[in-house]
């Protein structure tokens, strides 16, 4: 028996419950546009789904991947073999003391920030414009540079996080706090252990929403004019991790690629720490893009870029 057949029995036979779909396309799963199919590919809608899919994996010992809404992720061309699990969980409960609990599948722009402006609660409303899932925002530190004078610094996602319903590595559903994950910039827990996000409670503060969304559209006037229309110029955001006092795409800026072309993909001529699709882009042409600019950066600068997207499957 091949492992792809030996992989679907094994999920079908532990998930009688859900819908199990086979040789799904990822691209249109992720904001790169860009990606192979998936041998196996599950969506997951409610906490006790996800759980119950990513236990399934693990006990068959079926390769996963737990996909959201797909930023900050480049999936191979030849895709993902083995299950492919969408985090689609929904949910947004407000509660007692300014605290919204809201499933980790739901976007956290529109949808959060738009629910909670709406109850006048800020604190989610800085992150407008950045596309991802409550899971996803918890796994990177979601942040966001505040284009206001009055208040310039970096927010991160984990200042307003309460605590979170997680599925351990270890196989336990667990609530913990914000502390547990250990947060930095571009980095969490999860980068390190094999926990899920099953839902998460965040504690805001009471603000008119005429100010919130004042705030709401400054930002998103400062993202429109540094980053892509990701519906005429799909990315996954920035491609390499921040170098502190430096700047990946001040680096790249300076050896000369902003703008540079390669088949159907480009290096964004705004931002060149972002890579564009053109329009059918493939995975290698990112790729290509991006070793170019890892190398040319190290050997012009000694600077030594590090991949912040997430490569996933096969290339």
């Amino acid at each position: 028996m091949q492992p792809s057949q030996r992989y679907d029995r094994a999920i079908h036979e532990r998930l009688p419950h859900m819908k199990v779909a086979r040789d799904v396309p990822l691209a249109p799963h992720t904001t790169f546009r860009i990606g192979g199919p998936a041998d196996l590919f599950v969506d997951a809608t409610t906490p006790d789904e996800l759980a119950d899919a990513v236990l399934a994996a693990r006990e068959s010992e079926t390769p996963y991947f737990v996909l959201g809404r797909g930023a900050n992720v480049l999936v191979g061309d030849r895709g993902f073999r083995g299950v492919v699990i969408r985090n689609a969980v929904e949910g947004i409960e407000f509660l007692s003391g300014n605290r919204v609990c809201a499933g980790a599948g739901v976007d956290v722009y529109p949808d959060l920030i738009e629910a909670t402006v709406e109850h006048g609660l800020g604190g989610l409303h800085h992150f407008v414009g950045i596309p991802g899932t409550v899971g996803g925002a918890l796994w990177q530190n979601l942040h966001f540079l505040s284009p206001a004078p009055a208040r310039e610094r970096t927010l991160f996602i984990a200042e307003v996080l309460d605590s979170a319903e997680i599925l351990t590595e270890e196989g336990r559903r667990s609530s913990v706090d914000a502390a547990y994950f250990e947060f930095g910039y571009d980095q969490s827990i999860l980068h390190h252990r094999d926990d899920i996000v099953l839902s998460a409670t965040f504690r805001l503060h009471e603000e008119a929403v005429a100010t919130l969304r004042r705030v709401m559209a400054e930002n998103l006037e400062w993202r429109a004019a540094r980053h892509p229309d990701l519906a005429s110029r799909p990315s996954a955001g920035s491609i390499f991790q921040k170098i502190e006092e430096v700047g990946a795409g001040r680096l790249i800026d300076q050896c000369g690629l902003k703008g540079h072309v390669h088949g159907r993909a480009a290096i964004f001529e705004k931002h060149a720490n972002i890579i564009v699709n053109l329009g059918g882009a493939t995975a290698t042409e990112v790729r290509h893009l991006m070793d170019l600019a890892r190398d040319t950066v190290q050997r012009e600068t000694g600077y030594v870029l590090v991949p912040e997207i997430t490569l996933v499957g096969e290339f």
